[in-house]
């Protein structure tokens, strides 16, 4: 099966975000938490819960900073109310950008996305503007190293629901329907695969191919928008050049 890489593209900019994992593992932590508050603390009758462990020890969050988010989630720490909400945009060269936030305070995360767009050469605008270029799509990437066969591994995937599956460069990649993520990921999981990425996002349909000088204006909106404590996601359908952030 083909296509170019969904989570490469997403992912151009990995190594910064590898940087950033401190306040990777807070962003986590407030999924978790929330994920806990709304289904309970019991991963096996909560599915949103056991979905964001995967993905926090796809980033090898400590178990107990998983638990401890769990707990504050069940009512043992803070009890904060956070709402998730998405914002629409365009960053430059029409870029489209799906920002994703759990907030407690909508007036604070409105102003201080729309502040960001507007510093960064782009522009806030309603909700929907951009986010029919995308779909929902459950990702879940496989490192290539020795013991995992490919063909083994694709043949696993497409029994167990997967849509699509893709080799690129030092990487793995499956695409789910969102309804059919949790059960791949298991079904993976039961023949010890591991993941070093297992998430739903929002994945472009299109691309916009950025030369350097739009990748560097574009890359500097991202980063903005990802340092704000109430942006859990930032989804784009910018195509990087070719090893930029490498």
């Amino acid at each position: 099966m083909s296509g170019h890489s969904k989570w490469h593209n997403i992912q151009a900019r990995k190594g910064k975000q590898d940087a950033a994992r401190g306040r990777m593992f807070t962003k986590i932590g407030k999924e978790l938490l929330v994920a806990a508050k709304e289904g309970g603390g019991n991963p096996d009758a909560n599915s949103k819960l056991k979905d964001t462990i995967a993905k926090a020890k796809a980033v090898n969050m400590p178990m107990d900073t998983i638990m401890r988010a769990i707990k504050r989630g069940t009512g043992e720490g803070e009890n904060v109310v956070y709402e998730e909400i998405n914002y629409e945009g365009y960053g430059p060269a029409g870029v489209a950008i799906i920002v994703n936030a759990l907030t407690d305070n909508k007036n604070r995360t409105a102003s201080n996305v729309r502040h960001t767009f507007e510093r960064s050469g782009g522009s806030l605008g309603a909700s929907g503007c951009v986010s029919w270029m995308f779909e929902r799509k459950g990702i879940l990437v496989v490192e290539k190293k020795d013991g995992i066969d490919e063909d083994e591994l694709m043949m696993e995937a497409i029994d167990a629901g997967a849509e699509d599956f893709n080799s690129d460069g030092d990487i793995f990649e499956i695409t789910t329907s969102p309804e059919d993520f949790s059960s791949v990921r298991q079904a993976l999981e039961n023949k010890e695969i591991g993941f070093i990425s297992a998430e739903i996002s929002m994945v472009p349909n299109n691309n916009v191919t950025l030369d350097a000088e739009n990748a560097e204006k574009v890359e500097k909106l991202i980063d903005r928008l990802e340092e704000d404590d109430d942006v859990q996601n930032v989804w784009h359908n910018a195509e990087f050049p070719e090893g930029w952030g490498e």
